[in-house]
């Protein structure tokens, strides 16, 4: 029997699965200690309790990446289905946009088509718009601002992040998709374990196309995702994954950027 050339595939998984059984007791027990009901009649409550929602969105988030984290070195094409994408990605927009403002950002949401419809797999490019906007709202200061733009070039569909942030070193851009295997220290917030960008590739690739990154330091940062336009004739979808656990999508992807006001329940209506 050959060694596992991939140790992570099974190491990462098991690390998550423990994870996530502790984070739900942790959270079951936050939700008995500061219920509903009385976050809404107490505001400094309902601060301090958001707190908490935050951390749990973040370990999530990072337990969701550790999961992914086995996938990289597979090369398997993802389970494609004919979606709009505009649509989609339209949807998305609208639900961070609403939440730019409490970083003093302005999300815009750029395309030309009312309506295009390829082969994509609906939950990983969800999670792949997520992190770009995620970092993107973290390295844009207030005042700020970040475009989403959706557009269609020859045989492609290109979905592209861009921000008016600090921009990327030229010494950081070449190792950005693969720095996971490169820092030995771990990076301070905001920078997080770096697993993101190479999980943004991996579902790039995982569509049969390629994920690109340009930046200019003090001017900001543009990340360009290239997929085939294509159709598979297949609209019929499994049960999606959903990797939040049935909690906000959007807030525990963004977690890492929002302040903690994003988590406070007026805010959540």
């Amino acid at each position: 029997m050959e060694p596992d050339q991939n140790p992570l595939a099974s190491l990462f998984p098991n690390i998550s699965a423990q994870l996530r059984s502790a984070l739900s007791n942790l959270h079951l027990a936050a939700a008995q200690l500061a219920p509903a009901s009385a976050r809404e009649q107490d505001p400094a409550l309902d601060a301090r309790a958001a707190l908490l929602d935050q951390s749990y969105y973040q370990l999530l988030r990072l337990v969701n990446s550790l999961s992914a984290a086995a996938c990289l070195s597979d090369n398997t094409p993802l389970r494609l289905q004919d979606r709009d994408i505009v649509a989609l990605v339209s949807d998305l927009c609208d639900r961070a946009g609403s939440l730019a403002p409490l970083l003093g950002l302005e999300l815009r949401f750029v395309c030309a088509l009312d309506c295009h419809i390829c082969a994509i797999a609906p939950d990983a490019v969800e999670q792949l718009l997520y992190h770009l906007l995620s970092n993107a709202f973290k390295f844009t200061p207030a005042g700020g601002i970040v475009t989403v733009e959706l557009r269609v070039k020859g045989s492609f569909v290109l979905l592209s992040v861009a921000d008016t942030g600090c921009g990327i070193s030229e010494e950081h851009l070449v190792t950005l998709f693969d720095r996971y295997l490169h820092q030995h220290p771990m990076d301070p917030p905001p920078h997080g374990v770096g697993l993101g960008l190479p999980l943004c590739s991996h579902i790039a690739k995982g569509h049969g196309g390629t994920l690109m990154a340009e930046s200019h330091p003090g001017k900001g940062s543009c990340f360009t995702v290239s997929i085939p336009d294509r159709q598979v004739g297949d609209t019929i979808s499994d049960v999606p994954f959903d990797y939040a656990g049935g909690f906000n999508r959007t807030l525990m992807a963004l977690s890492d950027a929002l302040p903690a006001k994003a988590f406070v329940l007026r805010s959540q209506k």
